[in-house]
């Protein structure tokens, strides 16, 4: 019998296990890959059935490519989508481990569970039921926060067609959704840390804060950094709940809510482009591959270099 027949058949438990998991990818990750191809023809809808539409459209190149970034849209929506990543990592970094830190020195062990729930819920919930308490807080008419202006003395805002506060309001509700998560993260890894260092520490006379500076952010800092890069290379990837469901997909508030998973949905359904609307998606995944790569590359050499894992 081949090897490979016998390290199947010995194996053969962990290779049901893995097979949900492999067909789910092979289904939606690697057989539509072959839909790339219609990022370079003008695709038209042909009555024989799809696969005879894809080969009776007419190739037109880079054209698509062309007509994207000859817009302002490929500007736009690429500024849009890299700055919300690289805020909502880093200030979702500097927010995760700090309420780490801080349910990890609650002297009450059940309140500090009663808190980690509590955080950790947002992370359970859909954006759209998400979008539906934020437009009661941001209703023109009955919105929350406009009632409490016009209780200040002060006059209603148009929240859905003012772009000035769109920004901190999708960086803020995103923090809110997976602040949760990632301090559960830290968490684990701080509970991880030998309490020797600590009371090596209480008895040198460090206070807390110093506690904390000397020995729980350098034992946080491979993790930090790994977790940091790993995102970075799917910074090209947007959170399109966040980006389409908050704003109530408001063609006013484009200009600061438009990113690169809003603009493919927005040019399929609205114009109907699918060329283009693949162009978007082939030029989002391609970068989105390199930072990946180069993401695993860094994180390699990291690893080496903490020898942590």
């Amino acid at each position: 019998m081949p090897r490979t027949v016998k390290n199947v058949m010995k194996n053969k438990a962990f290779l049901f296990m893995v097979l949900p998991g492999a067909l789910y990818f092979v289904i939606f990750a690697y057989l539509p890959m072959f839909g790339s191809i219609l990022a370079f023809k003008d695709f038209h809808i042909s009555p024989q059935g799809f696969f005879a539409s894809v080969f009776n459209s007419k190739w037109v190149g880079l054209k698509n490519f062309e007509f994207l970034f000859s817009t302002d849209d490929a500007f736009l929506i690429t500024r849009n989508t890299v700055l919300y990543n690289l805020a909502l990592i880093f200030i979702g970094l500097v927010c995760a481990v700090t309420f780490a830190i801080i349910l990890n020195e609650l002297l009450s062990k059940k309140l500090a569970k009663i808190y980690q729930t509590a955080m950790f819920m947002p992370y359970f919930l859909s954006w759209v039921i998400i979008s539906y308490f934020a437009f009661t807080l941001l209703s023109v008419d009955k919105g929350v926060l406009n009632r409490i202006i016009l209780s200040l003395g002060g006059e209603k805002i148009s929240w859905y067609a003012d772009t000035t506060y769109w920004p901190y309001i999708l960086i803020i509700m995103g923090i809110w959704k997976s602040v949760g998560y990632g301090s559960v993260v830290y968490l684990a890894a701080i509970t991880g840390i030998d309490r020797s260092y600590y009371e090596a520490a209480m008895i040198d006379g460090a206070t807390k804060w110093q506690q904390i500076r000397y020995i729980t952010l350098p034992q946080l800092k491979p993790l930090m950094i790994i977790l940091t890069i790993l995102a970075l290379g799917g910074i090209f990837r947007s959170d399109f709940g966040l980006f389409f469901q908050i704003p109530k997909d408001s063609g006013a508030l484009y200009a600061v809510t438009n990113v690169i998973d809003t603009f493919v949905y927005n040019s399929l359904i609205n114009t109907g482009d699918i060329g283009m609307s693949t162009a978007a998606g082939l030029y989002q995944s391609v970068v989105g591959l390199i930072l990946v790569m180069l993401a695993n590359y860094t994180v390699r050499k990291i690893e080496k270099e903490y020898a942590v894992f």
